[in-house]
């Protein structure tokens, strides 16, 4: 687990308690590690001593139907990494009510794979670049490089309205929350509430419709729901989104061929973790978008 952020060690650890309980007890400072305070983000070292609180975890899940094998198309791989495009209305990992998700199949699929963990997350409605882990080596650098922004995502967006600007830096700082159905929400807040994170998206238009834009989103930091709650704060939710989206317009939408998310990962850049060479994965915008998009072209 040397590497791996405390939050996500506990989730895989604590099979059954609510994701809300975790980061509950993470924020109260019940989790300690080598007896001090730590943050979601902080990252075990081998020989870390975790001690928690006493806390209910699931019956044994024996009986629970196993995750199916299943692969998805491949972008790169090699013994190092593993790069997919993932389909939309896909979990990238179980839990949330949720029984298995990308990993859990794909380590399904690949029985003799001796480690396979996710190097980053993608939203359930969220298709494209998903990159993976083979070596603990590699999962280590790839976090190290997306801590230090050193890689480069891009993101393809179908969003409310005309956009004016050709180009602009969205710096709005982000508070995550919890409702009384433990449903996460991420909102925009001033830059000193506390526990506001800071984040930073650049827009960029592709191409404007006579009631929506195409735009291309680079993340320069990676905060949950990002680029959806950055996009709804400017006044140009992205289509489809059933979070932070316009419902109304959602719904109407649907009998037109836009049944998710117009949200795509295009495009993830880094430094191979063993080669230090330059490694650009890119992924191609699904078909139900690309139907989409030509509806829309052919009424302008």
């Amino acid at each position: 687990m040397a590497g791996q952020r405390v939050d996500n060690f506990l989730l895989r650890l604590c099979k059954g308690v609510p994701k809300s309980h975790v980061y509950r007890i993470i924020r109260a400072g019940e989790v300690r590690v080598n007896k001090k305070r730590v943050t979601a983000e902080t990252r075990l070292e081998a020989g870390d001593e975790v001690r928690l609180p006493p806390i209910r975890i699931a019956q044994s899940q024996a009986h629970d139907t196993p995750a199916p094998a299943s692969e998805f198309p491949i972008l790169w791989e090699d013994e190092d990494l593993l790069a997919i495009n993932k389909p939309a209305g896909v979990a990238v990992h179980g839990g949330s009510g949720v029984s298995f998700g990308v990993i859990e199949q794909l380590r399904a699929a690949r029985p003799d794979a001796k480690f396979l963990e996710l190097a980053h997350r993608l939203d359930r409605d969220t298709s494209g670049v998903l990159m993976l882990a083979k070596k603990r080596s590699a999962l280590v650098s790839l976090h190290e490089q997306m801590k230090s922004a050193a890689t480069e995502k891009r993101y393809w967006a179908l969003v409310k309205g005309r956009v004016v600007n050709q180009r602009q830096h969205l710096k709005f700082s982000l508070l995550k929350t919890t409702d009384a159905n433990n449903e996460r929400h991420v909102r925009v807040v001033a830059p000193a509430v506390e526990q506001a994170q800071s984040a930073h998206t650049i827009v960029t238009v592709l191409e404007r419709f006579q009631q929506a834009t195409l735009v291309e989103a680079q993340l320069k930091t990676g905060r949950t729901h990002q680029i959806r709650v950055h996009l709804a704060h400017l006044g140009h939710p992205i289509l489809g989104d059933e979070k932070y989206g316009d419902f109304v317009l959602n719904k109407q939408l649907r009998p037109l061929g836009l049944r998710r998310m117009f949200l795509h990962a295009a495009l993830l850049a880094c430094l191979h973790p063993r080669t230090q060479q330059p490694l650009k994965i890119e992924a191609a915008m699904p078909p139900d978008c690309q139907l989409f998009l030509e509806k829309l072209r052919e009424s302008t």
